[in-house]
């Protein structure tokens, strides 16, 4: 498993009204157009990326490649898959750490908030998993371009498993402003090759590489539970042996939406989750939905300006 972890760079302080900024100097302090891969980016936060690089090899995380967004400001940083899933957790935990303390060091702030803005593109926490024999073999790779029947019944998992866990994806709500039409980001439960635009992406590349790239939960999610959520899903899916469906080609965002994008509802489906319970303690799954209801109950305990704007 490896996870990628998008972020934004930011002023160190919000504007008056509470908003946040983007990093003014290395950004101009516009907000963009797309800027996917931009080298003028990278090259504009060259010492933040070189600390980082020092901070990741002094603390032996494998972060790799980085890259910038869809948005000005935004970037992705990946890191090396490993064969222990709690590793990998600890990893895009240390990791979201040593970016922020990095930004820090150059008059910035980044931030891991799954949707800082409502008309640029959320930061979202993807997923790479592959499954491997005692002996290193990848069993998702039959050596045919469509990979193997057990990568096809993983992937049927993770989509019977989707709505139980999207309160683990997701688990504010801010995290489901993330979910909108034109945002990047997968509306329902479609699987296809090398297509962005669904939930469980193959990624093209040799069959001995042959993965799923799970692209569900946000930047702001707890990385264990949404690495135990994943396994939970692929070890159903090859227990059952299901059946995902046909591949989807083109932009299917859109197509099909099948699922309710709202935290209380996300929480009631992980309450009566016939799957995820097999896995994960039901009474752990309980308390953390008992705590994020009564974390939007308190979020909801505001009367904002809006609020006085539209209804005083």
């Amino acid at each position: 498993m490896a996870v990628e972890l998008e972020f934004y760079l930011l002023e160190p302080e919000s504007d008056g009204e509470g908003r946040p900024r983007l990093a003014a100097s290395p950004f101009g302090g516009g907000r963009a157009t797309t800027s996917t891969n931009s080298i003028e980016e990278l090259e504009a936060i060259g010492g933040f990326l070189g600390e980082v690089e020092s901070f990741c090899r002094q603390q032996q995380i494998p972060a790799s490649v980085i890259s910038s967004e869809m948005a000005a400001g935004q970037f992705e940083i990946n890191l090396h898959h490993v064969d222990q899933p709690v590793l990998a957790g600890d990893h895009a935990f240390l990791l979201r750490r040593v970016i922020q303390m990095a930004a820090r060091r150059h008059a910035m702030r980044a931030s891991f908030m799954a949707k800082p803005f409502l008309d640029a593109p959320g930061s979202g926490m993807h997923v790479h998993v592959s499954l491997a024999d005692e002996r290193g073999r990848n069993l998702f790779d039959d050596g045919s371009a469509e990979g193997s029947a057990l990568l096809r019944q993983g992937i049927g998992g993770l989509h019977r498993t989707m709505p139980e866990a999207q309160a683990l994806f997701a688990p504010s709500l801010n995290a489901f402003r993330r979910f909108g039409p034109g945002q990047f980001v997968p509306l329902n439960r479609f699987w296809g090759y090398n297509n962005r635009a669904v939930a469980f992406r193959v990624p093209a590349g040799p069959s001995a590489a042959r993965r799923i790239e799970h692209r569900v939960a946000g930047a702001d999610a707890n990385p264990y539970l949404v690495l135990a959520a994943i396994l939970a899903g692929l070890h159903h899916g090859i227990e059952t042996k299901a059946n995902p469906g046909a591949p989807r080609q083109g932009n299917v965002v859109e197509e099909d939406v099948q699922l309710s994008f709202d935290l209380a509802a996300a929480l009631d489906r992980l309450d009566r989750s016939a799957v995820l319970g097999r896995y994960i303690d039901p009474g752990y799954l309980q308390v953390y939905a008992e705590v994020k209801r009564a974390e939007r109950a308190r979020f909801l305990d505001h009367i904002g300006r809006r609020e006085y704007d539209w209804y005083l």
